[in-house]
């Protein structure tokens, strides 16, 4: 069985990986440097850009004959 490629071209894929970790990076740092809570943001758009890459990891494990309604 064929295996399906996922929404995300590869080149996207690449820069969902770097937007997360540049994200997942940045809400450490800005918890040090800030005094309020505004690095929570940084964790938030980490954790929807992984929900995205792991959404796409499912599409890809799907055989390609596989239909959507069964």
């Amino acid at each position: 069985m064929r295996q399906s490629s996922g929404f995300l071209s590869a080149r996207q894929r690449r820069y969902a990986w770097l937007g997360f970790l540049l994200a997942a990076l940045q809400a450490p740092v800005s918890a040090l440097l800030a005094s309020d809570d505004s690095w929570l943001f940084s964790v938030v758009v980490a954790v929807m850009v992984a929900v995205v890459i792991i959404a796409d990891d499912a599409a890809r494990q799907r055989p390609a004959d596989a239909r959507s309604g069964e």
